[in-house]
């Protein structure tokens, strides 16, 4: 490792033990990093020494628009409250808590440039929640819109280690916007190792305690050169969009780093709700989308009546998907509203971003795509061996980012023989795409058959009754597991037992008789994350 600029060195002193860390390959020209390297100087500082700081940056709504000069001196400001008000030294975490807005946005680039370790949270995080993120990561500052001040009051109130909290959009005196103003828009960004942690990514979904994963200046630029560069190819004057909170990762990389490494803008949206995001690619005619199959299967039939994509009038171009699998059934209801083909992806938390995709011309129906340029990937059997094509196995994967978790013995069971192994699984064709069958603690056991789960929730979303669904397996005597399904009917439709029986006779109708869900629940609305991710794990759960 290089020489870091950390003071405080706590993250330094908790990075996994090398034998424990995967595989680190590098073998893209464009990955080939100095040791001396900050983000926010390659992000952001390098445009406006490039003359293009009047470019525009950020919007949101109410007419808010920045430029990047604007973003950096904002930035700026905040560094210096963070480190002559605040009394950050490098190495230091901050809790950066606040909806997608150009103010958090301005405070990661912030914490950036004062050294710091950004630790973002989502917006619905009770204090329970927060405190734990603020014991496992050690944090001693924070930056929080005041509108969620109240959670993270609580959680300071049982966490004293958090000892400097500044609130934005306060009008007080104590208020960031005041303490802006008695600071420069000058700031000297910390001369950070390549190798020095900048952000803390806690994953979200599961359940037990959180796991944060530890990703490095050269991570975040690498993530810049992999899916974007040979996968997404957005061009300078693209208009990016999304519904991720920036707290995800996903949204993180779609809303902020893909499109300033470029020297592009995006749209904040505090909410994104699929009529909210549709209304938003029409106010600002944005061009390229990220949100997840959910919500382009909501969209569709407004997005093709409104005719927002390019390929119809309107200024839509590139839509990408991610978050949880997409299936066949969506891809081609939005294909066939928009004219858009989708770019799917699988990324990870652990990863930071997409590793496994493909653009528009090489995409297939129910195929996630192929591994990322910059990244290996492979099915793994039982054994740790690479699996016989078309056998479905554990997916593992291997880049210039990959898996360190702070302080948690679950890095032994992500990194095997320096493979990440993402929980997927997989199986690889004769081409080298990869088709997702499930979670692997999601495969459903039935008479001693394997059931994938999004295979036959495939079958059910082509059925026009169906808005939503889920499967998962529950114990039965007789058969160890059986499929049962949680489904969300259109607005047009009625639940009721015929209606349950001509499901459960169309799934047979489709696909092997043994994989129909034997039991069928329909549901108002399914339990999902913030993110939109679902939460399989509730539904397992009693009434």
């Amino acid at each position: 490792m290089s020489h870091s600029a950390h003071l405080d060195t706590f993250t330094r002193d908790h990075v996994p033990p090398a034998a424990l860390q995967p595989e680190f390959i590098f073998e893209l020209p464009a990955l080939q990093f100095p040791p001396r390297l900050n983000c926010a100087t390659a992000l952001l500082d390098r445009h406006i020494a490039a003359g293009h700081g009047g470019r525009l940056c950020i919007r949101a709504p109410g007419g808010i628009a920045w430029t990047y000069s604007d973003l950096q001196q904002h930035a700026n400001r905040i560094a210096n409250v963070l480190v002559s008000d605040m009394g950050l030294v490098p190495g230091n975490r901050v809790l950066l808590r606040a909806a997608n807005k150009p103010m958090l946005v301005a405070c990661w680039f912030a914490v950036m440039k004062a050294g710091g370790v950004a630790v973002a949270t989502m917006p619905l995080l009770r204090a329970r929640e927060l405190g734990q993120i603020i014991a496992k990561a050690r944090i001693s500052h924070a930056l929080c819109d005041v509108a969620l001040r109240a959670e993270l009051d609580s959680a300071v109130a049982q966490h004293p280690e958090l000892r400097q909290c500044v609130y934005f959009g306060d009008d007080s005196a104590g208020g960031l916007e005041a303490r802006l103003a008695a600071q420069p828009a000058t700031f000297d960004t910390v001369d950070t190792a390549a190798d020095d942690t900048c952000l803390l990514a806690f994953t979200s979904g599961t359940t037990g305690q959180p796991k944060a994963t530890m990703h490095f200046h050269r991570d975040v630029l690498a993530i810049c050169e992999c899916f974007p560069v040979h996968v997404l190819k957005a061009s300078p004057d693209d208009v990016f969009i999304g519904s991720p909170p920036l707290a995800f990762t996903f949204g993180l990389g779609g809303l902020t780093l893909f499109p300033m490494h470029i020297g592009a803008s995006s749209v904040l949206l505090e909410k994104a709700s699929p009529p909210d995001l549709l209304e938003a690619i029409v106010e600002f005619r944005a061009s390229v989308s990220f949100t997840a199959p959910t919500s382009y299967r909501a969209m569709a039939a407004a997005a093709g009546a409104r005719r927002i994509s390019a390929p119809h009038g309107g200024s839509l171009r590139k839509c990408v998907s991610a978050g949880e699998a997409l299936p066949a059934a969506t891809r081609a209801l939005w294909r066939d509203a928009t004219g858009i083909e989708l770019i799917d992806g699988i990324g990870a938390t652990e990863m930071l971003h997409i590793f496994i995709s493909a653009d528009e011309t090489h995409a297939r129906p129910g195929a996630t795509g192929l591994a990322v340029p910059g990244y290996r990937a492979c099915v793994l059997d039982e054994q740790g061996h690479p699996a016989p094509t078309g056998t479905i196995g554990r997916l593992a994967v291997k880049g210039p980012t990959g898996c360190r978790y702070l302080d948690d013995v679950r890095q032994e069971k992500y990194v095997v023989n320096g493979w990440n192994v993402t929980g997927d699984a997989y199986l690889q064709d004769r081409d080298g795409y990869f088709f997702y069958q499930s979670r692997t603690d999601d495969m459903i056991i039935s008479s001693g058959y394997n059931i994938a789960a999004p295979e036959i929730e495939e079958v059910l979303l082509s059925h026009p009754a169906v808005a939503e669904c889920a499967v998962i397996g529950v114990p039965d005597e007789e058969r160890g597991q059986i499929v049962k399904a949680f489904v969300v009917l259109r607005a047009s439709h009625a639940a009721s037992d015929v209606l349950a029986c001509e499901l459960q006779d169309f799934v047979k109708a489709a696909i092997a008789p043994y994989k129909y869900p034997r039991a069928i629940e329909f549901r108002e609305a399914l339990p999902r994350t913030e993110t939109g991710k679902l939460q399989r794990f509730r539904l397992r759960q009693p009434a």
